[in-house]
């Protein structure tokens, strides 16, 4: 009986001892993750802005008859590189030589009348209103000849500025005048090019608050140098300067016209060419922190700030800026030197970690 009873005895206790190791390995927590974390520390930083921009040269010029008349001669080609002066085209001009040549001769003979009425008014044969009369119709006479004259002149086409020669969709033969749909051509001067683009009203705002705090006004020569990207992704060799910032802002899209303009002494940019223009912009005294170390809570942006404890705080921040993998930080940070750069998304506000540099 006895042997029972210390039977029972030592399987009880063994059971107990087995639920109170159960109960143990059930409280005891697991180890605080280890997480790696990082080390705030302000700086300056310049970041760009984009903006699509088309380009036109510095001048493009529309070639127009002055006069009507069919295309002589054309003396350049598509695309020919010309100077300013040169001639162009030549309109036929044989009508208006015929016009020209009863011009002269109608100031011929008004010049004959009034030499003839001359003596005849000295001598007081006939009135001096008659001699003023054959005068008024010389000069009459003259202005016509000249107007005819000037006409013949246009006929030779020359260019107005040095460029490049565009289309010419009047071939010799064609009846072109001044009233037509389309120019002769156009002549583009490309040894500068300008590049329009656009911005909001809230970036002009910045741009200008930039440009106010470093003692200078927009339109000084002090303004923002720019880059140029051009359609092929490749940054054009040379910076520009905006030249032209238009202060009406469009009330339909709430936008400024602004231009840039580059020098091209090797014609590398074309009149009519697209691109995307990039305006700096420097924050001083500013966190950068990696955009995958923020969450976002009720629609604002956190981080999870480390104490001394090793315990991490959510900790809203202000973001001024945006590049394609960090947030600028000009506000909320101020009393935090150590965030989380890890496995944020899983953690919450006082939790414990073990911080991995």
């Amino acid at each position: 009986m006895k042997t029972i009873k210390s039977t029972l005895t030592t399987v009880l206790v063994l059971l107990m001892l087995s639920c109170g190791n159960n109960s143990q390995k059930q409280v005891a927590a697991p180890p605080p993750p280890s997480l790696k974390t990082s080390v705030l520390e302000k700086q300056d930083i310049t970041i760009f802005n984009t903006y699509a921009t088309s380009i036109q040269g510095k001048q493009n010029v529309e070639i127009w008859p002055k006069v009507s008349g069919f295309v002589q001669h054309i003396y350049v080609e598509e695309g020919q590189q010309v100077k300013k002066g040169q001639l162009l085209f030549k309109l036929e001009t044989q009508t208006l030589s015929q016009d020209a040549q009863a011009a002269k001769a109608s100031v011929n003979v008004a010049q004959v009348e009034v030499n003839k009425l001359v003596p005849l008014v000295e001598k007081g044969i006939i009135s001096n209103v008659q001699l003023e009369t054959a005068k008024a119709q010389l000069e009459q006479a003259k202005s016509n000849y000249n107007s005819i004259s000037a006409n013949i002149g246009y006929a030779n086409i020359m260019s107005p500025v040095s460029g490049f020669i565009g289309e010419l969709p009047y071939k010799e033969g064609a009846l072109v005048s001044s009233t037509m749909g389309t120019p002769l051509t156009i002549v583009s001067d490309i040894s500068s090019v300008r590049a329009y683009f656009s911005m909001n009203e809230k970036e002009l705002l910045q741009m200008k608050s930039q440009m106010a705090s470093e003692g200078n006004p927009i339109t000084s020569d002090a303004s923002p140098e720019v880059e140029l990207v051009m359609i092929n992704g490749e940054a054009y060799p040379s910076k520009g300067k905006i030249a032209m910032v238009n202060n009406i802002i469009n009330p339909t899209t709430g936008s400024v016209t602004l231009r840039a303009d580059f020098d091209n002494p090797n014609q590398l940019l074309s009149s009519g060419s697209t691109g995307t223009i990039k305006v700096p912009y420097t924050y001083n005294d500013v966190w950068v922190i990696p955009q995958f170390v923020t969450v976002d809570q009720q629609g604002a942006k956190m981080v999870f700030a480390l104490d001394n404890e090793n315990v991490v705080h959510t900790k809203p921040i202000t973001i001024v800026a945006i590049t394609d993998t960090e947030f600028v930080v000009s506000k909320g940070l101020e009393d935090v030197s150590t965030i989380v750069s890890e496995g944020v998304s899983k953690l919450r506000d006082g939790q414990t970690i073990n911080p991995v540099q």
